[in-house]
């Protein structure tokens, strides 16, 4: 078992999530990731940024018979993918990598895509001193343009691609999909009523065409904080997302 790590939970107790004690720790955002990919029984999905796993175990957890194969370049994170994937009884379903290289003959033959990228562009606001936890949320070894095109070349003509990103980044997401991705729907993920969105689910279509759709989006908390009946819907009773 990987040491430095903290024991937890997703989707209101139903899977065991050990994670890093320190730096970069998983939030609502892979869970509404997940959530987001419309992934069938049988589907091959591909996740570019596994970190310890939190986004696939939820996937893994409502699709049954889907697979997720996941790269991830910190040994550590890779490791604690796996023994996350043992500990819910999916370790047949789940792979890791430290690069698309180690996948060979499976480029091009996704069903499913999703990632949850770097949110910053590299130099842009304060880095966290924490090495981790800024490659997380920082650009360095890959652009965004750069991110989504190495994302878009693994699925099969027509796949879905399905990112959560930065609302005041929407601009740049969008046009590093627009090469090889086309109708971008992209759902907001409001606060509160009222509120101006920060992060936003977008899912396109490997060569896909067609125009952008902006959605109604989901409104995570209600006035006093709680989240919203549509959110626990998703947090804790891992439902998906509809588009």
């Amino acid at each position: 078992m990987t040491a430095d790590a903290t024991d937890g939970a997703l989707l209101g107790g139903r899977l065991r999530f050990r994670q890093p004690a320190t730096g970069y720790r998983s939030a609502i955002d892979p869970v509404f990731l997940a959530a987001a990919v419309p992934a069938k029984p049988g589907d091959r999905v591909f996740e570019l940024g596994l970190g310890a796993g939190a986004a696939a175990l939820c996937l893994l957890a409502r699709v049954p018979d889907c697979t997720v194969a996941g790269v991830e370049p910190d040994p550590a994170l890779r490791r604690l993918a796996l023994e996350n994937a043992e500990a819910n009884g999916m370790a047949g379903r789940l792979t890791a990598a430290a690069d698309v290289e180690e996948l060979g003959g499976n480029a091009g033959s996704f069903d499913r895509l999703m990632s949850n990228p770097p949110f910053w562009a590299e130099g842009s606001g304060n880095r966290p001193p924490d090495a981790r936890k800024a490659r997380a949320g920082h650009e360095s070894d890959l652009s965004i343009t750069q991110w989504a095109d190495r994302l878009c070349r693994l699925g099969r003509p027509k796949a879905t691609v399905t990112t959560v990103y930065a609302a005041a980044r929407l601009d740049a997401l969008l046009a590093a999909l627009a090469p090889r991705c086309g109708g971008p729907e992209i759902l907001p993920l409001w606060p509160k009523a009222g509120r101006d969105a920060k992060r936003v689910l977008v899912r396109a279509r490997v060569g896909g065409r067609g125009p952008a759709r902006l959605l109604p989006g989901l409104t995570l908390h209600e006035a006093d904080g709680r989240f919203t009946p549509a959110a626990e819907a998703v947090l804790r009773g891992g439902a998906s997302v509809e588009f």
